[in-house]
Protein backbone atom coordinates (compact mmCIF):
# COMPACT_ATOMS: atom_id res chain seq x y z
CA UNK A 1 0.00 0.00 0.00
CA UNK A 2 1.35 3.42 -0.93
CA UNK A 3 2.03 6.10 1.65
CA UNK A 4 -0.96 8.41 1.46
CA UNK A 5 1.01 11.28 2.99
CA UNK A 6 3.55 11.30 0.16
CA UNK A 7 2.69 13.38 -2.89
CA UNK A 8 2.66 11.32 -6.12
CA UNK A 9 5.69 11.31 -8.36
CA UNK A 10 4.57 13.12 -11.48
CA UNK A 11 7.62 12.63 -13.72
CA UNK A 12 8.79 9.16 -14.60
CA UNK A 13 12.53 8.44 -14.67
CA UNK A 14 12.84 8.04 -18.48
CA UNK A 15 11.55 11.56 -18.99
CA UNK A 16 13.96 12.88 -16.38
CA UNK A 17 16.83 11.25 -18.26
CA UNK A 18 15.50 12.68 -21.52
CA UNK A 19 15.38 16.16 -20.00
CA UNK A 20 18.95 15.84 -18.74
CA UNK A 21 20.23 14.63 -22.11
CA UNK A 22 18.48 17.47 -23.94
CA UNK A 23 19.93 20.01 -21.51
CA UNK A 24 23.39 18.50 -21.93
CA UNK A 25 23.14 18.92 -25.71
CA UNK A 26 22.15 22.58 -25.29
CA UNK A 27 25.00 23.21 -22.86
CA UNK A 28 27.58 21.55 -25.12
CA UNK A 29 26.40 23.61 -28.11
CA UNK A 30 26.51 26.75 -25.98
CA UNK A 31 30.05 25.94 -24.84
CA UNK A 32 31.15 25.66 -28.47
CA UNK A 33 29.72 29.03 -29.51
CA UNK A 34 32.85 31.10 -28.67
CA UNK A 35 34.91 28.62 -30.71
CA UNK A 36 32.56 29.08 -33.65
CA UNK A 37 32.68 32.86 -33.20
CA UNK A 38 36.48 32.75 -33.28
CA UNK A 39 36.50 30.52 -36.37
CA UNK A 40 34.14 32.86 -38.23
CA UNK A 41 35.79 36.02 -36.88
CA UNK A 42 32.43 37.23 -35.54
CA UNK A 43 32.84 38.33 -31.89
CA UNK A 44 29.27 39.66 -31.83
CA UNK A 45 28.07 36.06 -31.52
CA UNK A 46 29.62 35.89 -28.05
CA UNK A 47 27.95 39.16 -27.03
CA UNK A 48 24.49 38.05 -28.14
CA UNK A 49 25.19 34.60 -26.71
CA UNK A 50 25.73 36.08 -23.24
CA UNK A 51 22.41 37.89 -23.52
CA UNK A 52 20.71 34.64 -24.51
CA UNK A 53 22.20 32.77 -21.55
CA UNK A 54 21.02 35.47 -19.14
CA UNK A 55 17.48 35.31 -20.49
CA UNK A 56 17.62 31.52 -20.38
CA UNK A 57 18.25 31.75 -16.62
CA UNK A 58 15.29 34.10 -16.23
CA UNK A 59 12.98 31.94 -18.36
CA UNK A 60 13.95 28.80 -16.44
CA UNK A 61 13.33 30.61 -13.15
CA UNK A 62 9.89 31.70 -14.33
CA UNK A 63 9.05 28.18 -15.50
CA UNK A 64 9.77 26.88 -12.00
CA UNK A 65 6.67 28.69 -10.74
CA UNK A 66 4.64 28.89 -13.95
CA UNK A 67 5.10 25.33 -15.17
CA UNK A 68 5.29 23.53 -11.84
CA UNK A 69 3.21 25.77 -9.60
CA UNK A 70 0.74 27.32 -12.10
CA UNK A 71 1.75 30.82 -10.95
CA UNK A 72 1.59 33.15 -13.96
CA UNK A 73 3.71 36.06 -12.79
CA UNK A 74 3.45 39.09 -15.07
CA UNK A 75 5.86 41.14 -13.01
CA UNK A 76 8.88 38.85 -12.98
CA UNK A 77 11.00 41.34 -14.91
CA UNK A 78 11.21 43.37 -11.69
CA UNK A 79 13.76 40.85 -10.41
CA UNK A 80 15.85 41.30 -13.54
CA UNK A 81 15.92 44.97 -12.65
CA UNK A 82 16.88 44.32 -9.03
CA UNK A 83 19.88 42.30 -10.16
CA UNK A 84 20.89 44.90 -12.74
CA UNK A 85 20.53 47.85 -10.38
CA UNK A 86 22.49 46.00 -7.69
CA UNK A 87 25.42 46.19 -10.11
CA UNK A 88 24.83 49.87 -10.90
CA UNK A 89 24.26 51.11 -7.35
CA UNK A 90 27.09 49.17 -5.71
CA UNK A 91 29.53 50.02 -8.50
CA UNK A 92 28.68 53.71 -8.13
CA UNK A 93 29.76 53.42 -4.48
CA UNK A 94 32.98 51.56 -5.19
CA UNK A 95 31.78 47.98 -4.60
CA UNK A 96 32.63 46.15 -7.81
CA UNK A 97 32.89 42.46 -6.83
CA UNK A 98 30.39 40.30 -8.70
CA UNK A 99 29.82 38.09 -5.65
CA UNK A 100 28.59 41.09 -3.68
CA UNK A 101 26.49 42.20 -6.66
CA UNK A 102 24.86 38.78 -6.80
CA UNK A 103 24.25 38.72 -3.05
CA UNK A 104 22.71 42.20 -3.12
CA UNK A 105 20.45 41.40 -6.06
CA UNK A 106 19.37 38.09 -4.55
CA UNK A 107 18.71 39.64 -1.14
CA UNK A 108 16.64 42.50 -2.54
CA UNK A 109 14.68 40.13 -4.76
CA UNK A 110 14.06 37.72 -1.88
CA UNK A 111 12.63 40.46 0.34
CA UNK A 112 10.46 41.93 -2.43
CA UNK A 113 9.24 38.49 -3.53
CA UNK A 114 8.48 37.44 0.04
CA UNK A 115 6.32 40.50 0.65
CA UNK A 116 4.60 40.66 -2.73
CA UNK A 117 4.27 36.88 -2.99
CA UNK A 118 2.65 36.70 0.44
CA UNK A 119 0.01 39.13 -0.85
CA UNK A 120 -0.30 37.87 -4.43
CA UNK A 121 -0.69 34.20 -3.54
CA UNK A 122 -3.88 35.00 -1.65
CA UNK A 123 -5.44 35.49 -5.07
CA UNK A 124 -5.93 33.12 -7.99
CA UNK A 125 -6.15 33.20 -11.77
CA UNK A 126 -6.42 36.57 -13.49
CA UNK A 127 -6.24 38.33 -10.13
CA UNK A 128 -2.82 36.81 -9.42
CA UNK A 129 -1.62 37.89 -12.87
CA UNK A 130 -2.83 41.45 -12.38
CA UNK A 131 -1.48 41.88 -8.87
CA UNK A 132 1.99 40.64 -9.88
CA UNK A 133 1.84 43.04 -12.81
CA UNK A 134 0.93 45.87 -10.43
CA UNK A 135 3.84 45.09 -8.10
CA UNK A 136 6.20 44.84 -11.05
CA UNK A 137 5.12 48.24 -12.33
CA UNK A 138 5.52 49.72 -8.87
CA UNK A 139 9.16 48.60 -8.89
CA UNK A 140 9.55 49.92 -12.44
CA UNK A 141 8.30 53.41 -11.57
CA UNK A 142 10.36 53.48 -8.40
CA UNK A 143 13.56 53.15 -10.43
CA UNK A 144 12.24 55.63 -13.01
CA UNK A 145 12.07 58.14 -10.16
CA UNK A 146 15.74 57.65 -9.22
CA UNK A 147 17.20 60.64 -11.03
CA UNK A 148 20.61 60.05 -9.44
CA UNK A 149 20.81 56.83 -11.43
CA UNK A 150 19.55 58.22 -14.72
CA UNK A 151 15.84 57.87 -14.11
CA UNK A 152 14.04 56.74 -17.23
CA UNK A 153 17.23 57.21 -19.31
CA UNK A 154 19.17 54.66 -17.30
CA UNK A 155 22.84 54.65 -16.36
CA UNK A 156 26.00 53.42 -18.09
CA UNK A 157 28.48 51.30 -16.15
CA UNK A 158 32.04 52.58 -15.96
CA UNK A 159 33.26 48.98 -15.96
CA UNK A 160 31.99 45.45 -15.54
CA UNK A 161 31.96 43.64 -12.22
CA UNK A 162 35.25 42.31 -10.92
CA UNK A 163 36.15 38.81 -9.74
CA UNK A 164 38.43 38.72 -6.69
CA UNK A 165 39.38 42.28 -7.52
CA UNK A 166 40.40 41.41 -11.07
CA UNK A 167 38.66 42.77 -14.23
CA UNK A 168 38.39 39.33 -15.82
CA UNK A 169 34.78 39.90 -16.94
CA UNK A 170 35.95 42.68 -19.27
CA UNK A 171 36.82 39.81 -21.59
CA UNK A 172 33.63 38.84 -23.46
CA UNK A 173 34.56 35.14 -23.54
CA UNK A 174 35.09 35.04 -19.77
CA UNK A 175 31.77 36.78 -19.20
CA UNK A 176 30.09 34.32 -21.56
CA UNK A 177 31.43 31.24 -19.80
CA UNK A 178 30.57 32.75 -16.42
CA UNK A 179 26.96 33.11 -17.58
CA UNK A 180 27.01 29.55 -18.92
CA UNK A 181 28.38 28.22 -15.62
CA UNK A 182 25.63 30.02 -13.71
CA UNK A 183 22.98 28.61 -16.07
CA UNK A 184 24.27 25.06 -15.64
CA UNK A 185 24.47 25.44 -11.87
CA UNK A 186 20.97 26.86 -11.57
CA UNK A 187 19.56 24.23 -13.93
CA UNK A 188 21.04 21.55 -11.67
CA UNK A 189 19.46 23.24 -8.66
CA UNK A 190 16.05 23.49 -10.37
CA UNK A 191 16.20 19.87 -11.52
CA UNK A 192 16.84 18.76 -7.95
CA UNK A 193 14.03 20.96 -6.67
CA UNK A 194 11.38 19.63 -9.07
CA UNK A 195 12.32 15.98 -8.42
CA UNK A 196 12.40 16.42 -4.64
CA UNK A 197 9.49 16.03 -2.25
CA UNK A 198 9.19 19.83 -2.30
CA UNK A 199 8.86 19.75 -6.09
CA UNK A 200 6.25 17.02 -6.03
CA UNK A 201 4.16 18.98 -3.56
CA UNK A 202 4.54 22.11 -5.69
CA UNK A 203 3.42 20.20 -8.78
CA UNK A 204 0.56 18.77 -6.77
CA UNK A 205 -0.65 22.28 -5.95
CA UNK A 206 -0.84 22.90 -9.68
CA UNK A 207 -2.94 19.81 -10.19
CA UNK A 208 -5.21 19.81 -7.13
CA UNK A 209 -4.68 22.14 -4.17
CA UNK A 210 -7.50 20.55 -2.18
CA UNK A 211 -5.91 17.11 -2.37
CA UNK A 212 -2.54 18.47 -1.24
CA UNK A 213 -4.23 20.10 1.76
CA UNK A 214 -5.99 16.84 2.54
CA UNK A 215 -2.61 15.08 2.58
CA UNK A 216 -1.48 17.45 5.32
CA UNK A 217 0.65 19.90 3.35
CA UNK A 218 0.33 23.70 3.33
CA UNK A 219 0.26 24.71 -0.38
CA UNK A 220 0.72 28.40 0.41
CA UNK A 221 4.11 27.84 2.05
CA UNK A 222 5.40 25.74 -0.82
CA UNK A 223 4.18 28.21 -3.44
CA UNK A 224 5.64 31.18 -1.59
CA UNK A 225 8.99 29.43 -1.18
CA UNK A 226 9.08 28.58 -4.89
CA UNK A 227 8.12 32.16 -5.74
CA UNK A 228 11.04 33.52 -3.70
CA UNK A 229 13.50 31.00 -5.18
CA UNK A 230 12.39 31.93 -8.69
CA UNK A 231 12.80 35.63 -7.96
CA UNK A 232 16.32 35.12 -6.61
CA UNK A 233 17.38 33.17 -9.69
CA UNK A 234 15.94 35.84 -11.97
CA UNK A 235 18.04 38.48 -10.20
CA UNK A 236 21.15 36.47 -11.16
CA UNK A 237 20.11 36.90 -14.78
CA UNK A 238 19.79 40.64 -14.14
CA UNK A 239 23.38 40.84 -12.88
CA UNK A 240 24.63 39.11 -16.02
CA UNK A 241 22.51 41.30 -18.30
CA UNK A 242 23.90 44.44 -16.68
CA UNK A 243 27.44 43.25 -17.28
CA UNK A 244 26.69 42.19 -20.83
CA UNK A 245 25.09 45.50 -21.83
CA UNK A 246 27.16 47.67 -19.48
CA UNK A 247 23.99 49.72 -19.23
CA UNK A 248 21.01 49.59 -16.88
CA UNK A 249 17.63 51.21 -17.23
CA UNK A 250 14.13 50.70 -15.83
CA UNK A 251 13.23 49.17 -19.20
CA UNK A 252 14.71 45.93 -17.84
CA UNK A 253 11.73 45.86 -15.46
CA UNK A 254 8.96 46.72 -17.91
CA UNK A 255 5.90 44.49 -18.15
CA UNK A 256 6.88 43.97 -21.80
CA UNK A 257 9.96 42.07 -20.61
CA UNK A 258 7.81 39.96 -18.28
CA UNK A 259 5.66 39.13 -21.30
CA UNK A 260 8.74 38.17 -23.29
CA UNK A 261 9.81 35.76 -20.55
CA UNK A 262 6.38 34.12 -20.63
CA UNK A 263 6.64 33.82 -24.43
CA UNK A 264 10.00 32.08 -24.07
CA UNK A 265 8.52 29.57 -21.63
CA UNK A 266 5.50 28.92 -23.86
CA UNK A 267 7.68 28.60 -26.95
CA UNK A 268 9.94 26.04 -25.31
CA UNK A 269 7.27 24.18 -23.38
CA UNK A 270 5.61 24.96 -20.06
CA UNK A 271 6.59 22.77 -17.12
CA UNK A 272 9.87 21.79 -18.73
CA UNK A 273 13.09 23.38 -17.52
CA UNK A 274 15.02 22.34 -20.60
CA UNK A 275 12.21 23.65 -22.78
CA UNK A 276 12.34 27.04 -21.06
CA UNK A 277 16.07 27.27 -21.78
CA UNK A 278 15.53 26.17 -25.38
CA UNK A 279 12.65 28.64 -25.70
CA UNK A 280 14.94 31.51 -24.66
CA UNK A 281 17.59 30.35 -27.11
CA UNK A 282 15.08 30.07 -29.95
CA UNK A 283 13.20 33.30 -29.23
CA UNK A 284 16.31 35.48 -29.14
CA UNK A 285 17.91 33.77 -32.14
CA UNK A 286 14.70 34.30 -34.12
CA UNK A 287 14.74 37.95 -33.05
CA UNK A 288 18.28 38.37 -34.39
CA UNK A 289 17.63 36.47 -37.63
CA UNK A 290 14.30 38.07 -38.46
CA UNK A 291 15.65 41.51 -37.65
CA UNK A 292 18.22 41.04 -40.44
CA UNK A 293 15.48 40.81 -43.05
CA UNK A 294 12.86 43.24 -41.80
CA UNK A 295 12.24 45.85 -39.14
CA UNK A 296 8.78 44.33 -38.74
CA UNK A 297 10.25 41.11 -37.35
CA UNK A 298 7.78 41.05 -34.45
CA UNK A 299 4.95 40.39 -36.91
CA UNK A 300 6.61 37.25 -38.22
CA UNK A 301 7.68 36.19 -34.74
CA UNK A 302 4.04 36.47 -33.68
CA UNK A 303 2.97 34.23 -36.55
CA UNK A 304 5.52 31.61 -35.51
CA UNK A 305 4.32 31.76 -31.91
CA UNK A 306 0.68 31.33 -32.97
CA UNK A 307 1.60 28.30 -35.08
CA UNK A 308 3.50 26.73 -32.18
CA UNK A 309 0.60 27.26 -29.79
CA UNK A 310 -1.93 25.86 -32.29
CA UNK A 311 -0.03 22.82 -33.48
CA UNK A 312 2.25 22.04 -30.54
CA UNK A 313 0.73 23.28 -27.26
CA UNK A 314 3.68 21.74 -25.40
CA UNK A 315 6.05 24.01 -27.31
CA UNK A 316 9.15 23.05 -29.22
CA UNK A 317 10.02 20.35 -26.69
CA UNK A 318 6.61 18.76 -27.28
CA UNK A 319 7.19 18.82 -31.03
CA UNK A 320 10.58 17.17 -30.63
CA UNK A 321 9.06 14.53 -28.40
CA UNK A 322 6.47 13.74 -31.06
CA UNK A 323 9.25 13.43 -33.62
CA UNK A 324 11.17 11.09 -31.29
CA UNK A 325 14.07 13.53 -31.16
CA UNK A 326 14.00 14.08 -27.42
CA UNK A 327 12.39 16.84 -25.38
CA UNK A 328 10.17 16.34 -22.43
CA UNK A 329 7.38 18.15 -20.84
Amino acid sequence: MSDMTTPPTTRPAPRLRGRTKAALVLFVLAALLPVFAWATNDPYLVVIGTRILAYAIAAMALDLILGYGAMVSFGHAAYLGFGAYAVAVLSRHGVTDITLHLLAGISLSAVFALITGWISLRTRGIYFIMITLAFGQMAYFFFVSLSSYGGDDGVTLDARSTVLGQPWLENDQVLYYTALALLIGLFTLCARIVTSRFGRVLTGTRENTTRIEALGFAPFRYQLTAFVISACMTSVAGVMLANQAEFISPAFMSWHVSGELIVMVVLGGIGNLTGAIGGAFLALMLEELLNIFTEHWKLFFGVILVLVVLYSPDGISGLLRKLKLGGEK
